[in-house]
């Protein structure tokens, strides 16, 4: 089933970024809020272990997870903020690229943010999303 999210571009704005800069919902459409996705496995420990391309994976896998159980997918997600505990930003890159990786075509708009520290022992990335369904 396609995405209820429309995606928007401008030509007047930079076309160096690598989302669009912003989207819309249809009126009916039931919205969902995630909470941060964290690179939490089962067990309740962080991994990989300082690992911001690995974490950013895991905490997307986590994410679609999520998704999965409010009735959506990847595809309905109408926006992103992704959070890297690092003032590098080389460290910031590579945890967006996996996420840029994942939803490909799908470029929503994406806040990125370097951050001193997230809420568990070891974690270097949180993934927020909000996505938008019409059943």
């Amino acid at each position: 089933m396609p995405s209820s999210v429309q995606l928007i571009r401008s030509p007047n704005l930079s076309s160096v970024a690598e989302y669009a800069y912003a989207a819309t919902a249809p009126k009916d459409a039931r919205l969902i809020f995630l909470a941060g996705a964290c690179p939490l496995q089962e067990d309740g420990t962080i991994a990989p272990v300082d690992d911001f391309a690995g974490q950013a994976a895991v905490c997307l896998a986590n994410m679609q997870e999520a998704l999965a159980a409010a009735g959506a997918t990847i595809q309905d997600v109408i926006s992103t903020r992704v959070l890297v505990a690092s003032s590098r930003q080389e460290d910031l890159v590579t945890a967006w690229q996996v996420v840029r990786d994942t939803f490909g075509d799908h470029d929503v708009p994406s806040t990125l943010l370097g951050v001193t520290v997230l809420g568990y022992t070891g974690q270097l990335v949180e993934i927020e999303a909000v996505a938008a369904v019409v059943d």
